[in-house]
């Protein structure tokens, strides 16, 4: 009798413990929102993505065309007063030219397309810098993608205004229901990213990821004299935060 009555009461312990730790180890109660911040800035340089493509019978000819073509938008990069490290030679491609004669195909030629990639920080002397390089031999323009230089910075503003518009939201909705918002249980930083501009290149196409943050070229009217407008660019943010309710 003192034997079952003695087992019992352990049970009866071993239970009131083991409902004590589940109840020690259940989910607080939290609310769940998303903040979103917009931060515009004015675009302090500008990348110019431009194509020089020539075609000769002649192998040897067409890349001695290409190569000096290639020279003289260069020199007006340079006459536009771009510093030679902020200008690239990124690709080369050099081909037979073919054409379809009834069942057959035979090369009367050869094409060079060459792609140079300007970068500008001074926008006041885009004008110049394009009316040049087109004037030089640059026959395509593939790009012309405005950028700002501070881009940590302004992500940096977004991020936090969005964990502000968090924080009031929850504050917001937990009020409605009269609860308190406690700390943080967890914080997640929303994946977003903007596509480049060089995807029209000859050849290529790729994303380059940016963090969280999409820079594009907004509407805007323009600076200084001349058709340029480059208006502003959008860096945004997004994040999700739990909150606990106290």
């Amino acid at each position: 009798m003192q034997s079952h009555l003695a087992t019992a009461l352990f049970a009866g312990v071993f239970l009131t413990s083991a409902a004590f730790a589940a109840s020690e180890g259940s989910e607080p109660r939290t609310v769940t929102v998303t903040g979103e911040a917009e931060v515009k800035v004015a675009p302090d340089e500008v990348v110019l993505v431009l194509g020089v493509e020539s075609n000769n019978k002649d192998l040897a000819e067409v890349k001695k065309a290409n190569d000096q073509r290639v020279r003289s938008v260069l020199a007006a990069a340079e006459a536009a007063g771009v510093p030679p490290k902020n200008v690239q030679t990124d690709y080369i491609n050099i081909e037979p030219d073919y054409r379809d004669e009834s069942s057959t195909r035979r090369i009367v030629g050869y094409i060079q397309r060459t792609t140079i990639v300007i970068t500008l920080t001074d926008l006041s002397k885009f004008e110049k810098l394009l009316s040049g390089a087109l004037g030089a031999g640059a026959e395509h323009v593939h790009s012309i993608d405005f950028r700002t230089s501070q881009l940590r910075k302004h992500r940096d503003q977004a991020r936090a205004q969005a964990i502000r518009a968090a924080k009031e939201k929850a504050i917001a909705l937990a009020g409605e229901l009269g609860q308190k918002v406690g700390k943080p249980h967890s914080i997640r930083e929303g994946q977003s990213g903007w596509w480049s501009s060089y995807r029209s290149w000859w050849g290529r196409g790729y994303q380059m990821a940016s963090q969280n943050v999409v820079q594009n070229a907004g509407g805007g009217s323009a600076t200084q004299d001349g058709p340029l407008a480059p208006g502003t660019l959008s860096v945004r943010a997004d994040v999700t935060v739990t909150f606990e309710l106290e």
